[in-house]
């Protein structure tokens, strides 16, 4: 029975001293926190902040279809970017074959956004 509580007595040692951290981290500041009296709201502390303006209407309000059409397009490019510097850096590894394939992943991109263009998502009214 030794021989199996010492095989786990560094998994449970792990957990506490985890846990520990956790409290250390997570824990204290909350509790020094509500201690000082920092979570006293009042009229500047709950203003709007990010946006600048209040709230026009209900947090749940529908939006237009091309505001998610814009987002998914951004994120698309993004990706090409985030891909096309790893590329560009190991290209000399990857010789002809990694090339080509840079080339048909443009051009597969590039369809995209001529068809997005076509469509009629980069516009907005």
């Amino acid at each position: 029975m030794s021989e199996i509580a010492n095989q786990y007595l560094p998994i449970l040692l792990f957990l506490t001293v985890g846990i520990v951290f956790a409290f250390i981290f997570v824990g204290a500041p909350i509790v020094v926190s509500k201690l000082a009296g920092t979570s006293k709201p009042d009229t500047v502390k709950l203003s709007e902040y990010e946006s600048g303006f209040p709230a026009f209407s209900d947090s749940r309000a529908q939006f237009d279809v091309r505001f998610y059409l814009v987002a998914i397009l951004f994120i698309v490019f993004d990706l090409e970017a985030a891909f096309l510097f790893p590329w560009a850096v190991s290209l000399h590894w990857g010789g002809e074959a990694a090339w080509w394939a840079m080339i048909e992943f443009l051009g597969e991109l590039a369809i995209g956004l001529v068809f997005a263009w076509k469509v009629g998502a980069l516009e907005w009214e």
